[in-house]
């Protein structure tokens, strides 16, 4: 990409892309009395401008209605998770009655493992990436021991070949078919946290389905990052949070996917709760559980209203603009923000290595650097400047040009502070 990082450019840019209205419904952090450069909404999203006010509603019906704000007020509570299966079932390309917003993301990991992990015979084995974020790994280990496994044996982890950084699918598609009949589930992280990679999912979950095996994605880093297909990719259930690209705040609610082909089923292995039963009969207080029809089965108790307010903000604002659009000026932002790497590394003589994918089809909105030769040093002074981004060890520095709220006078801004930065070092 021949880029000129000029800030007048940068902000013609701006001044040119309609989406660029949607920054005004954030707050920005602030260095020094200006806008800093935040970078790291792969980690933590900004705040909604709106999200005060939605949070106060809940507060003003709990203030006013007391017990009886579960059916009365703007939003009653007791179907309160309702309003957000529009936004999710866009994000996720699901069905509405495939997705729920609940919990947090490894609760629900576990929970759908639950259901999604059954060993049996030799069919034992999970296969996930080597460097999968390490809660999924530790969900996955202890799921396997708790089945009596060994996840010594019985967990596969693919690494990228020698001297390459993220994986091949058809590495991906050539170990599924290797494990065969001893494979049970295949879990992976959709977009990898630490590279950025986002995994090919329609041909994941077909090749895991040609051996017999299930197959789940951890959509943490990709949620609100990229389009989806899951339902028509056949994929089996998904997992998420919606406090990085979701914007929804600290600890915000999680979600999960779960396909149709696997819903309604009475005999399928489920840990149980009050807000997963037949919500007809719910208040019958009946001793047996009858599951609802849709990925609300899932759900165990009912919704956290406070916590969830400020995801119905953040849900609407991707509605509003869309997910193909934000991906299509996300894809301009990160190749922005790649060539100004390129071009601080051809001024500097520094070594800059992008292990994100190049390609777009591989990628969101993350580039994660190695910096060669600089170590923490180079991080800390770019914070210093009023860069916020993402250190992760032993030594990327990862950057995340959210489309919502990030800008490309943000990235002419970084451009000419990576620059300086470098120089300073030398």
């Amino acid at each position: 990409m021949n880029a000129d990082f000029t800030l007048d450019t940068a902000r013609a840019l701006d001044a040119a892309d309609p989406l660029s209205r949607f920054r005004d419904q954030f707050f920005i952090p602030q260095h020094d009395g200006e806008d800093c450069i935040y970078l790291t909404g792969n980690s933590l999203g900004l705040q909604p401008r709106a999200a005060a006010d939605a949070l106060q509603v809940e507060l003003d019906s709990w203030r006013e209605h007391g017990v009886e704000g579960h059916f009365r007020g703007a939003h009653p509570w007791a179907d309160y998770h309702e309003r957000f299966a529009r936004g999710l079932a866009h994000l996720t390309g699901a069905q509405e009655n495939e997705v729920v917003a609940m919990n947090a993301l490894t609760t629900n990991l576990h929970l759908l493992l639950v259901s999604f992990y059954r060993p049996q015979g030799k069919r034992r084995k999970i296969l996930a990436e080597a460097k999968a974020f390490p809660s999924d790994r530790y969900a996955l280990v202890s799921q396997i021991r708790f089945h009596q496994g060994d996840p010594d044996t019985d967990l596969i982890e693919l690494s990228p070949r020698p001297g390459e950084h993220t994986l091949r699918t058809v590495d991906i598609e050539s170990a599924i078919q290797q494990a065969g009949d001893e494979l049970a589930l295949v879990m992976m992280g959709g977009v990898n946290y630490y590279t950025g990679q986002r995994l090919d999912m329609r041909t994941i979950a077909a090749a895991a389905a040609e051996v017999g095996a299930l197959c789940g994605f951890d959509l943490a880093h990709a949620m609100g990052n990229v389009p989806m297909s899951l339902h028509e990719w056949g994929v089996d259930f998904a997992c998420w949070c919606s406090y990085k690209y979701l914007n929804s705040g600290p600890g915000a609610v999680s979600g999960i996917y779960v396909h149709e082909r696997h819903l309604g089923l009475t005999d399928i292995p489920r840990f149980e709760g009050w807000w997963g039963h037949d919500k007809e009969r719910r208040f019958l207080m009946e001793p047996n559980f009858h599951p609802i029809a849709t990925a609300e089965a899932w759900q165990l108790s009912n919704a956290p209203v406070l916590n969830m307010a400020v995801h119905a903000v953040a849900l609407d604002q991707f509605l509003e603009a869309g997910i193909e659009a934000l991906r299509e000026r996300g894809d301009r932002l990160t190749a922005y923000l790649e060539a100004a790497i390129h071009d601080v590394a051809e001024r500097t003589g520094a070594e800059l290595e992008i292990i994100t994918p190049t390609e777009v089809e591989q990628r969101g909105s993350q580039i994660s650097l190695l910096a060669h030769g600089f170590g923490r040093q180079l991080f800390d002074d770019l914070t210093a400047a009023g860069v916020v981004a993402d250190w992760r060890e032993p030594n990327v520095i990862r950057m995340a040009p959210v489309p919502l709220y990030n800008s490309f006078s943000d990235l002419a801004r970084f451009h000419a502070i990576l620059q300086h930065c470098i120089l300073k070092s030398h």
